[in-house]
């Protein structure tokens, strides 16, 4: 873990302790920001984890920003944890698997020199950590997706794709809340709402938890209102 702490403004904190993508960081960021919350409580606005950092919004009148580092680089190796992995709660999502909601399900399949099932058994049957929650509420990153299948981004985003696609970006994988614009490979939809902030809790998943997607049937999928795709 190497630790780094800098300020990006007047209010933010920017606590990085990696450098790369690593699934063991991800409850090392969980804890801390579980421990900055605990001990300056009112004095943190918001935490916003990422995959190898955490950015910390700070109240200025109980909190300074160089108050909040001096604290952290002080706490050393102490920040280190170790932490079971089924800690988080596992999140299992619904997911139709095909062409006329996965557009890009064959290209995968072709990148992949597999066939389109044996893309959707490498995808559902593989679980995955949220290690960031970010770009819209209700979209968690997910990683790591296999090798296999793991499929670089378009070079050219769509202008919008339909809420609740499922895409692929290399190691990552992740279910857009909403219709949006998208570059990721998408390969099916997930019927579930992701995000709504009249519910509490807002979202299924919070970092650090496990999701996993169980493949549904197409009259599964309509009966609980899934958005088709529409070129």
């Amino acid at each position: 873990m190497t630790l780094r702490v800098e300020q990006v403004s007047e209010t933010t904190v920017m606590i990085r302790l990696g450098n790369k993508i690593d699934l063991a960081l991800v409850p090392q960021l969980s804890a801390l920001c579980e421990r900055i919350q605990q001990h300056f409580g009112r004095g943190v606005v918001e935490l916003i984890p990422a995959y190898t950092s955490v950015l910390v919004e700070v109240n200025v009148r109980l909190l300074s920003p160089e108050g909040l580092k001096t604290w952290v680089m002080n706490q050393g190796d102490s920040l280190r944890v170790t932490r079971d992995s089924g800690s988080g709660k596992q999140v299992t999502l619904p997911v139709y698997y095909h062409p006329s909601v996965g557009p890009d399900l064959a290209a995968v399949a072709e990148f992949a020199g597999v066939s389109e099932q044996e893309v959707i058994a490498r995808h559902s049957q593989h679980t995955y950590t949220v290690c960031a929650i970010g770009f819209a509420p209700g979209f968690a990153f997910l990683a790591s997706v296999d090798e296999t299948i793991a499929m670089p981004r378009h070079t050219t985003p769509r202008h919008q794709i339909p809420a609740g696609s499922v895409g692929i970006a290399q190691q990552q994988t992740a279910v857009y809340p909403a219709a949006s614009p998208a570059g990721w490979q998408i390969i099916g939809n997930c019927p579930k709402e992701l995000f709504n902030p009249r519910q509490s809790p807002m979202m299924p998943f919070d970092v650090g938890d496990t999701v996993r997607f169980e493949p549904m049937s197409e009259s599964d999928y309509r009966a609980a209102g899934g958005q088709w795709w529409q070129d």
